[in-house]
């Protein structure tokens, strides 16, 4: 289980790490400025990375890239505090957008895996794009009705409800392909049992 574990959370830490960091920076009442410029630099080195090696750079490593360029160039272009704390819901809504595309999850599980729970990792990837459209909807509420409390909305909700999305998507997966794998098993065993012979009397 913790290989399958590895597998799943390495990968998508990975790919979100620019806004990981930038976001933990926020909690932990960085400067603005420098927190997206150190998102940036941590996200436009993680499509760097996927690239130097010839590897195709995935969805969510471009999304993260382009969540902090633009909280970035947003943050110094404009002094606005009312855009700088409503344009995390303009990029959450781009990030559920682009995630109701089918099978963009299918390289957070073995390739072997698949075709035994590919199924539900579609419907999973569907659920994640309606947390992005839900924390889209709860940030912009947070800033314009709740604007003293937006600091520790943004740097606390977006990861915590990520990583509790996470753990239910990653139990019902493995407990869903246990399932299927002792059905398919029983199916194995029945299928290699012999018939036995009647003769006749």
């Amino acid at each position: 289980m913790s290989k399958q574990l590895f597998y799943a959370l390495g990968p998508l830490i990975f790919d979100s790490l620019g806004v990981i960091v930038f976001a933990v920076l926020l909690a932990l009442d960085v400067n603005l400025i420098v927190a997206t410029i150190a998102g940036t630099v941590v996200a436009v080195g993680v499509v760097g990375w996927g690239l130097a090696r010839g590897k195709p750079v995935a969805a969510l490593q471009w999304i993260s890239l382009i969540m902090v360029l633009f909280s970035a160039g947003a943050t110094m272009l404009t002094g606005d505090p009312r855009f700088v704390m409503a344009k995390p819901s303009i990029v959450y809504l781009v990030v559920g957008t682009a995630m109701l595309r089918r099978g963009w999850m299918n390289r957070y599980i073995p390739p072997e895996e698949l075709p035994l729970v590919g199924d539900v990792m579609e419907k999973f990837g569907f659920v994640w794009a309606g947390m992005m459209f839900a924390t889209a909807i709860a940030n912009l509420v947070v800033a314009i009705a709740f604007t003293p409390w937006w600091p520790a909305f943004i740097g606390f909700f977006p990861i915590a409800s990520k990583l509790a999305l996470f753990a239910i998507h990653f139990t019902i997966v493995q407990i869903i392909g246990r399932a299927r794998r002792r059905r398919l098993a029983g199916e194995i065993d029945v299928a290699a049992t012999p018939t036995p012979m009647v003769t006749p009397s």
